[in-house]
């Protein structure tokens, strides 16, 4: 059996695309593990299925490299936006996802493909945690933690640290950002189930939240990422949109 798959990046966060829905497979775990291995396989950061949903226009299932779940995953459901405007399925879509219903809209298809997503409302908790960091759920978990230089830091070993406290049982995303003037941000990530990676959209909206939160920006702030440029933006209601590129780098087929 060949089954199609896209690989697609958001700021250099990259997926492989597949459509459950039309090519299924059994043992996704399997094929996500497959699929994400930079030199066995495709390589990518995740695997995105697309399957169907009866409680939206379909459902988004994100597995890591590794083979675990992430809830959801900011710049892969901007990838899957474009790849389902690019099959005629619409420009804005409703996804299921772990976290709950996400929707997307396509905004610029050029000179950048740009997708906005409403995220919903980040909640910074008040938790005390090391090294003045802050926790914060986008849906899925986040740490947050103002350094002076986000080059400077050993930001795998700091992330292996936070794992092993006893607050987060399941694990957590670790941040390390820095204001760069009045409206934007330097952001390094490390995810749960992939380790360090050059973008991470929710964790994006996480540094954005409590960069905000202590008044450091104001209510629209570019972050800057090892893989290009983000931008957080809240309504009058605290919500937050996440906007960013998505970029389409190859469609292939695979024997399964």
């Amino acid at each position: 059996m060949r089954v199609s798959l896209t690989k697609m990046h958001g700021a250099r966060n990259d997926f492989v695309i597949l459509d459950q829905r039309r090519e299924p497979l059994s043992d996704l775990v399997s094929f996500a593990r497959w699929a994400c291995d930079r030199h066995a396989g495709v390589g990518a950061d995740g695997l995105i299925a697309l399957e169907s949903s009866n409680r939206a226009d379909l459902r988004m299932h994100t597995i890591n490299p590794d083979g675990t779940d992430a809830e959801m995953c900011g710049n892969g459901v901007r990838c899957a936006a474009r790849w389902l405007d690019e099959a005629g399925e619409g420009d804005r879509v409703e996804f299921e996802t772990d976290a709950g219903l996400i929707t997307t809209e396509v905004v610029a298809r050029g000179p950048e493909y740009l997708v906005r997503v409403a995220v919903g409302r980040p909640r910074v908790d008040s938790r005390v945690l090391p090294n003045g960091a802050s926790f914060v759920d986008v849906g899925n978990p986040h740490v947050v933690i103002f350094v002076a230089d986000v080059e400077d830091v050993d930001l795998g070993a700091l992330a292996a640290k936070v794992q092993d406290e006893s607050v987060f049982p399941e694990g957590t995303n670790v941040h390390v950002v820095a204001p760069v003037g009045e409206h934007a941000l330097r952001a390094r990530h490390w995810e749960r189930g992939v380790g360090l990676t050059m973008a991470c959209g929710t964790g994006a909206v996480a540094c954005a939240a409590v960069a905000r939160e202590k008044k450091l920006v104001p209510s629209s702030v570019e972050v800057l990422v090892p893989g290009g440029r983000l931008v957080v933006e809240w309504d009058a209601g605290g919500e937050a949109y996440l906007v960013g590129p998505a970029v389409r780098v190859f469609d292939t087929k695979v024997r399964v």
